[in-house]
Parts: C-alpha cells; sequence; structure tokens
C-alpha cells in the first residue's frame, strides 16, 4: 500500500506504522543495531536524511527505535513530531554520556531524573520563570526496578544538556560537579521539555562512555557491553509502558 504524505517534515510513515512507545538513540546507526538484535520482525519506517526509523515487536508488544541525531533541536525536532503527529505517547533516549560526579564510573548507567541546560529551547515557552526538565515518573520508576531486576548498576540522578561538545568554559567540568550533576549530554532537556508541553511520557537512560575529570574511557568492545546493558533497561521499561 502506497505511503500517504506525512504531515511530519522529516518522517515518511503512517501513523500506524510506529509503536506508540520509541527508544531514541542518537546514532541512527545504533537504531538499526537496536532493531536488528533486538527486535522481531523490524521493518523499516524512515529513511528521510537517513534518521533510520524500525518497528518491531519485543516479547510480543510492539516497539519502535528510531535515531534523534545530535543537539537539543534535532532531538527536540524528532521528538515532536513522532508525539503530535504520529500518536507516540512514551519516548526513552538511550545515548552515551560523558561522566562528572565523582560515583560515576564508565559503564555505568545513568538514569536521567532531571537535566539542566544552556539550551534556550524552553524560551518559546514563553513560561513565566524556570520551566525544569524532568523525566516522567512512571517511566523512571520502572527504569529504576528494571535495573535492580537485571543486576545492572544505574545512578538515578541530574544529568547537564550542553548546546556545544567543546566548552571553551574550562571551568564548566567542575560548577556542574559541585551541583551534583552526574553527567553531561545534548539531548535530554529538549526531549524532557517537548514531552511536557505535549502530555506525553519522556525518559533518558545513558551510558559513561568516559570522564571528563578521570579521563577514564571504553575501549570499543567495553562500550558495546556496556551499552547492552543500557538497552536492556531501556526495552524493559519500554515493554511495561505499551497497554496492549
Amino acid at each position: 500500500m502506497p505511503i500517504k504524505e506525512s504531515p511530519s517534515a522529516c518522517i515518511a510513515a503512517e501513523e500506524q506504522q510506529i509503536a506508540k512507545t520509541v527508544l531514541m538513540p542518537g546514532d541512527p546507526l545504533r537504531a538499526k543495531y537496536v532493531a536488528d538484535h533486538y527486535l522481531e520482525n523490524p521493518v523499516c519506517f524512515n529513511t528521510v536524511r537517513n534518521m533510520l526509523g524500525y518497528t518491531g515487536t519485543y516479547k510480543g508488544k510492539k516497539l519502535s527505535v528510531m535515531g534523534h541525531g545530535m543537539g537539543v533541536p534535532s532531538a527536540g525536532l524528532y521528538t515532536y513530531e513522532l508525539y503530535q503527529f504520529y500518536g507516540v505517547e512514551s519516548i526513552i533516549r538511550i545515548g552515551s554520556a560523558g561522566g562528572v560526579g565523582d560515583d560515576v564510573h564508565v559503564r555505568d548507567v545513568v538514569i536521567a531524573m532531571g537535566a539542566s541546560t544552556n539550551s534556550r529551547f524552553v524560551d518559546q515557552y514563553r513560561f513565566p520563570g524556570q520551566l525544569c526538565a524532568t523525566a516522567s515518573w512512571p517511566l523512571l520508576r520502572d527504569a529504576v526496578e528494571a535495573a535492580e531486576r537485571l543486576g545492572v548498576r544505574a545512578d538515578v540522578g541530574q544529568v547537564f544538556t550542553a548546546d556545544q561538545f567543546y566548552n571553551d568554559n574550562a571551568e564548566a567540568g567542575q560548577m556542574y560537579r559541585k551541583f551534583g550533576i552526574l553527567a553531561l549530554e545534548m539531548e535530554t532537556a529538549g526531549i524532557y521539555w517537548t514531552a511536557q508541553r505535549l502530555g506525553k511520557q519522556a525518559l533518558s537512560i545513558l551510558t559513561i562512555s568516559d570522564h571528563i575529570f578521570t579521563g577514564e574511557a571504553l575501549s570499543a568492545q567495553e562500550r558495546q557491553d556496556s551499552f547492552h546493558e543500557m538497552m536492556e533497561v531501556a526495552l524493559e521499561t519500554a515493554w511495561k509502558s505499551v497497554k496492549e
């Protein structure tokens, strides 16, 4: 059956092709990896701009996985379109992050309860104050329970969503640490704000791939193993969110 013209600028799919819960890594090739290794009978629903998206089943429930690109503008665009045009109810970001906190180490999983940020993405809402970017409690609760059940070390707390990868302010990292920031990444705040604005659910689950103070970094093989743990936690959380 031919696909009708999409209301979305960047996703060419029909609404029924995308599940109500979507896992979203930054890298579209990681979305393909998740589809190939974890979903049964995955079908590609999007190739626009090579931002690959797939839908299949996990333990009998329909789930989708799709890349969201790098940075708040890209993640905000794709999550908005999924929520607003395709009826998606829950989005779970699965990505990497740089460790900041003393107790956070490479290979750890971080579940982002909230996200501080230097992004001005929130200005569009003209909110009369400072709007916190926070996770959805049902997803947060289920992710913590899934990590405990799977025996995965997971730290729960605040991350920092940065608009720049290379920061010219050499003192920024120390300030993040002073305020208890666990990890540094580039998308979570935008995803959380988008979900809050549209009355949807969102969660960010991250793997620490390196540490900005200790210099620790994962090898390619170790990174693959650690991401495997994060993906399992995310898949179990997503599975529970599907009401079928």
